[in-house]
């Protein structure tokens, strides 16, 4: 195991996570470069016999040395900002394998994804099309377009990472895409490259994923019937971990299902993972600053927050905590909530969890490398936490923790 513990501490690899916090400090966000190569090389192994492509999302974990590393293992990108295609820029990553996605595309980004070669634009709407095209006609360059069609498919998952039903802000509706590719192919500035569908993230059960697929296939060949080319199917990812004790068929399942849905067509198939390749790559590393005992319930106030890790107040979504040193035996335990510093009612890592443990202590955030350090905040001017990537027995710092004053470096008093 890439996080385990050994000789009664919790280890990232081979390093302890306590020289990792007496180093580095607290809060600090942990990844392991094993566990990430063995969630990628899962989704090589498995498309290993066709033409496919897998393009992380960036979303997910968007630190460089991350994303270098994906990079390296071949991967393209799925991004859904102009600032998530300079990161892939910096970190080495090749624009020609980059899906930009996104209902909200700015004219700025449209320009800045068609100047540095992106590999396809996933629109979302006609007035997406309309303002592509007029963008690609000012720049005088043909525009690599695909279709996010709306499968209307239920993936059984949090409402608040659901995307694939019709009441959802993404994609077009599935009824409406034909006619959407007709239109698309009689614009002279525009390419049709592909089509794509996403129906939601955390999926642990194949069938919805594969069902979306299914509809997805069978639209392309009516598309291609009318006379429209494409180059790639585009499946999504948001294939589910273990958090707590979901039992997620494995990704080679999921890959399996999408490529019998195919049914040997000769597309490219293209997978857009990004939880399932870092989630479990990953731990926040706090420091318990107050045992706090209540009448009504008793509290770990830790050093890091709702800031550092959105997800439990944003979705009540469950993370396993783990004492970074061993309890010994016969030690009393206590049921708390684990909670920030940060001045709101929902500032909770965990709630009513069963643990032994004193002021100073240290505590692992566990399947914390997907939507952890990517969406945190400066909330109560709080300086976002170090980022640290282990190999094996060696540290390296890839982020440093931000300092008080880069928070209002960029702001200016009144004259």
């Amino acid at each position: 195991m890439d996080f385990a513990y050994h000789d009664g501490v919790l280890c990232a690899e081979q390093l302890p996570l306590e020289g990792i916090a007496e180093r580095f400090g607290t809060p600090c966000y942990v990844y392991s470069r094993a566990a990430i190569e063995a969630a990628y090389s899962e989704f090589s192994r498995a498309v290993a016999a066709r033409d496919a492509l897998i393009c992380y999302s960036v979303k997910a974990n968007s630190n460089l040395a991350v994303l270098s590393l994906m990079a390296r293992l071949g991967a393209g990108f799925d991004i859904v900002s102009g600032g998530e295609l300079a990161r892939v820029l910096a970190a080495g990553g090749d624009a020609g394998r980059t899906l930009f996605s996104g209902v909200g595309k700015s004219e700025r980004e449209i320009e800045q994804s068609l100047l540095a070669g992106v590999l396809c634009l996933n629109l979302e709407s006609e007035a997406e099309l309309a303002r592509v095209d007029a963008v690609a006609r000012r720049l005088g360059r043909r525009a690599p377009v695909a279709f996010r069609v709306n499968p209307d498919v239920d993936p059984k998952t949090h409402p608040y990472i659901s995307t694939g039903l019709r009441r959802n802000k993404f994609g077009v509706p599935y009824e409406e895409a034909e006619r959407l590719y007709a239109t698309a192919s009689r614009l002279s500035a525009i390419e049709v490259r592909g089509i794509g569908c996403h129906v939601g993230s955390q999926l642990t059960d194949r069938a919805p994923f594969v069902a979306a697929v299914e509809r997805l296939v069978a639209l392309a060949a009516r598309i291609e019937a009318a006379g429209v080319r494409l180059g790639h199917i585009d499946v999504g990812g948001g294939i589910g971990i273990r958090y707590r004790d979901e039992n997620p068929q494995p990704i080679g399942d999921f890959v399996a299902g999408a490529v019998a849905a195919l049914r040997g067509r000769r597309e490219t198939l293209i997978f857009d993972p990004g939880r399932s390749i870092v989630g479990n790559a990953g731990v926040l590393l706090t420091r318990v600053e107050y045992v706090k005992p209540g009448p009504a319930k008793n509290f770990l106030v830790v050093d890091a927050a709702m800031n550092d890790l959105l997800r439990p107040a944003l979705y009540d979504a469950w993370h396993e905590i783990r004492p970074v040193r061993e309890s010994r035996a016969g030690t009393s335990t206590e049921i708390y909530d684990v909670v920030g510093p940060v001045c709101e009612s929902g500032d909770f890592l965990a709630r009513e969890r069963r643990l032994a443990a004193r002021d100073g202590d240290l505590l692992a955030v566990m399947s914390a490398g997907a939507y952890g350090m990517s969406m945190s905040s400066n909330y109560n001017s709080r300086p976002r936490a170090a980022e640290v990537l282990v190999e094996g027995d060696r540290a390296h710092l890839v982020r440093s923790r931000e300092t008080i004053e880069n928070l209002f470096a960029l702001e200016r008093t009144l004259p």
